[in-house]
């Protein structure tokens, strides 16, 4: 990958990873309650969805431009196939989670306690340092590994599909449709590692919860709330990541192809 490909996807990746966290924040908000040990109700319900909104802002662009840069030059390097697609996306969100878990601590803390972003993040490195921030990082990326194997294959295999049935190349709206589709099956199926995630995250340091032990923390939800707990959340993450695959790799797909143009 060349410079100018490399401050592409770094812009274009950026660009659409701000439009969708901040475009369907309140979505993430519901799920985050919905999965919390506290229940729903005591978490906030429908109240102040907005919470930890700064944390999303900040953190959204460089997570999403450190994980297209990774994912398209590791794609560059290995070709195009389905197991190409499948280790380029895994590192890519390797890479990314090292932003992504400090800013999801403290959004999904926010969210759940109605305190203000800046408060937490003060009371998270006061009781457990910075090392408090990447509480559930083991969890994160055993979320996001397997989501990235079932999306980004199945996002490029459906673009080449639709490619082929045309003849010619997808529009950015098709590879949106695309990633709205890859996207919620994907969320669908990882839901439960996803409801371990936020437990972990949302956990008082010091409990066996915080311990970060995702086997443990899904054994304990299953005895006490039975497949229920373990979905958790399902309706409205799937809402979100499908809504938000549409906007996020077809806004990535656009912006990339126009700051190609632009550039060249």
């Amino acid at each position: 990958m060349d410079t100018r490909e490399f401050l592409v996807c770094l812009a274009a990746g950026g660009l659409a990873g701000a439009s969708v966290d901040l475009t369907l924040f309140p979505l993430d908000t519901l799920k985050t309650r919905l999965q919390s040990a506290q229940g729903f109700a005591r978490a906030g319900g429908f109240r102040g969805v907005y919470a930890g909104v700064p944390s999303a802002a900040v953190g959204s662009f460089p997570n999403a431009a450190a994980f297209f840069v990774t994912y398209e030059t590791v794609k560059g390097a290995l070709g195009s196939s389905p197991l190409s697609h499948m280790a380029a996306a895994s590192i890519g969100e390797a890479v990314a989670c090292l932003i992504r878990v400090p800013v999801e601590v403290v959004k999904q803390r926010a969210q759940a306690t109605r305190v203000a972003t800046r408060q937490v993040l003060a009371a998270t490195l006061q009781r457990e340092g910075i090392w408090g921030l990447y509480r559930g990082f083991k969890s994160t990326i055993a979320r996001e590994i397997p989501f990235s194997f079932v999306q980004f294959p199945l996002w490029e295999l459906l673009k080449d599909r639709w490619a082929i049935h045309q003849g010619h190349e997808v529009d950015s709206w098709q590879a949106a449709t695309c990633g709205a589709v890859a996207g919620g099956l994907a969320a669908a199926v990882t839901t439960p590692l996803d409801v371990a995630k936020t437990r972990i995250m949302l956990a008082k340091a010091g409990t066996n919860t915080a311990e970060g032990n995702i086997t443990a923390v899904l054994l304990g939800i299953w005895r006490i709330q039975g497949l229920s707990g373990l979905f958790a959340g399902l309706l409205p993450r799937v809402a979100w990541i499908s809504l938000g695959g549409f906007i996020f790799l077809g806004a990535y797909d656009k912006a990339r192809h126009l700051l190609l143009l632009a550039s060249s």
